[in-house]
Parts: structure tokens; sequence; C-alpha cells
């Protein structure tokens, strides 16, 4: 595992992201709640994969409950993030926040605590980060960090804490290239974060659906698995392969080592077993060269999905087909 180090924190460059751990939208099952998800979180440990990210809306605690039982015994090895979400963005209600948190992951301190989403109605982040302060200064957060910020409001939140916001975790992604713009550089030249969700754009980048087989479950809204979408994707994933057979890997696999070639970025793709976590750590030890690189950037700049008002009805049908 290699592992990147910014803010003076040590983090895997794969992690593990756990939004499915007790999700019912993802379909996996009470099975894999009660088992697989533990045992993918303890292989991650043992592959060396240290940053775990959890928050509490998943399965509304119950992704953090389950990652408790898994790192118990083994605090010392994980990196533990988790997030909360902003409906009511003032200090007392992060405070508290925070303290559940805490209790489900069944820690002492949280290594890193982030702002789950920008609350569209208060803008103002002196409350909101005037708790986090509050909660680094008793010791029950190390590190502040945002998600889905744009880089105006994410260095409005330093300012508003004080101190360093050391990441911000956005979609990111070979079908998902906003964060280049701005977060991605200005993460670089400043000791920052960028963690990227969805690096495998929901498994899109697997390979592993074709129009007429797109998934259910919670990836039937997403635009992406259109049919004409998938169409849309054959030169891109046509260059996955190509690649991936030159290193003997998969599709996801030189996705996942595309975007951790960067610099201050790490992924947290999630896991439906041990085997899938154990493809997706051996990414970290995938070195593309330039010219892949550029092949599969290429590739993605001429792909251009359907999206917008006009994919709703279709969007709607596949929900319904499934």
């Amino acid at each position: 595992m290699r592992y990147v180090e910014v803010g003076g924190c040590r983090l895997s460059v794969v992690g593990l992201g756990t939004w499915q751990f007790g999700s019912r939208e993802w379909g996996y099952g009470a099975d894999y709640a009660t088992g697989e998800a533990l045992a993918i979180t303890r292989r991650a440990l043992d592959l060396g994969i240290n940053l775990v990210d959890t928050a509490e809306i998943y399965a509304f605690g119950r992704s953090e409950r389950i990652v408790g039982e898994a790192i118990a015994g083994r605090r010392d090895e994980v990196f533990v993030a988790t997030k909360v979400a902003p409906a009511l963005p003032f200090a007392a209600v992060v405070t508290k926040r925070a303290e559940g948190s805490a209790r489900r992951l069944g820690v002492e301190r949280i290594d890193l605590y982030q702002a789950h989403w920008p609350n569209p109605v208060v803008r103002s982040l002196t409350s909101l980060m005037g708790g986090m302060r509050a909660l680094q200064e008793r010791g029950l957060v190390a590190n502040v960090g945002v998600s889905n910020y744009d880089l105006a409001r994410w260095r409005s939140a330093e300012d508003a804490l004080g101190g360093p916001v050391l990441s911000n975790q956005v979609q990111y992604s070979l079908v998902h290239r906003a964060p280049e713009d701005e977060l991605v550089p200005w993460a670089q030249a400043n000791d920052r974060l960028v963690i990227a969700y969805s690096p495998l754009a929901q498994g899109l980048l697997s390979g592993r659906f074709k129009a007429g087989d797109a998934p259910g479950g919670v990836r039937a809204l997403n635009p992406l698995f259109l049919p004409d979408n998938l169409a849309r994707l054959t030169p891109l994933l046509e260059a996955l392969r190509e690649i991936a057979a030159t290193h003997d890997a998969t599709p996801a696999q030189v996705s996942l080592a595309w975007l951790i070639r960067q610099s201050n970025v790490v992924v947290i793709p999630g896991a439906s077993s041990v085997a899938q976590l154990e493809a997706n750590a051996a990414a970290a030890d995938l070195e593309l060269t330039d010219e892949e690189d550029h092949r599969l950037r290429e590739a993605s700049d001429a792909f251009h999905p359907r999206g917008g008002p006009g994919a709703v009805p279709d969007m709607l049908r596949a929900r319904l087909r499934h």
C-alpha cells in the first residue's frame, strides 16, 4: 500500500468508503451488513488501508456502528473519517452530532470530521466552523474537513475555522473531472487533500454494465447508466480494457490508479465483497505511463453523457423496472 502525507497525517492512497454498509438502497441485503461488511473492513486493515470513511447519515448511523464494530481492538491502525449532515449547521448541534458519531464508532477521537454538504440556506460558516474548532480544542476531533464544497467555500471554511481544513471530499472520476479545475491544484499547492468519492462512478468504470443490462438499486437513478450513455462510454471502456490488459489488471484498477497518480488525491471506493476490496487495494501498486494517462484523458474528454431534465423519464422507467 502507498501512502500520502498531508497536513501531518499519513493516509493510504486507497481508502474504504462505507456508504453501502447497512444501507438498503444498495440492495446488498441483511447478511452483507452483519457479515461481509465487517470482513471487508478488517481485511482492509490487513492490507494496510487505514482511511475508512463513513457518515452519520449512512443508514442513519448504522454504517458508523458497523465500522466501529469492525475496528474494535485495532484503533491504532485506522484513520477514522466521518461526516456531519449540515441541516442545522450550528455549533451546539455540531458538538452533539460529533459526540453521537464518536459513540457509534467506539472512538475517543474522530481523526477527520467533515461537513457533508454546504447548507443552501445558511451561507455563513461562522457557527459551523466555530463548533468544529471547539471540538478540536477539546480533543474529540483531530482534523476538520468538508465535502462537496467549491474552492471559494473551502477557503471560507478555513477562514471561519481559523486553521487548516485538511480535506475536501468530492465526486471525482474519469467521467466527473470538475475537481481538476480548481480543487486539485489548490490542494497540491497548499498541503491539503482531495478525497475522491465514487471514483468508479458507482461501478460504471468497472466495465460490468452495458446497454440493456443496467443495475438496480440506487444506481437506477444515475443517468450515467442510461442505455445511450452506456453506449457513449464504449471508447473510454475500450481504452481502460486495453491498458488493463497491458498491466494484467482490471478496468476498475486502472481507473483508480489514474486518480491516485496525482499527488494530494486519495480514493475511497466501496466494496461489495472482500475480493473486490482486495482488487481495489491492489490499484495502489499499479503504475501508469504518461502515454496511458494521456490516452485516458482524451477518451474521458470525448465522453459526453446525456443528462438534465430530458433524461428523467428514462431514469424513472429504469427505476420501475427494478
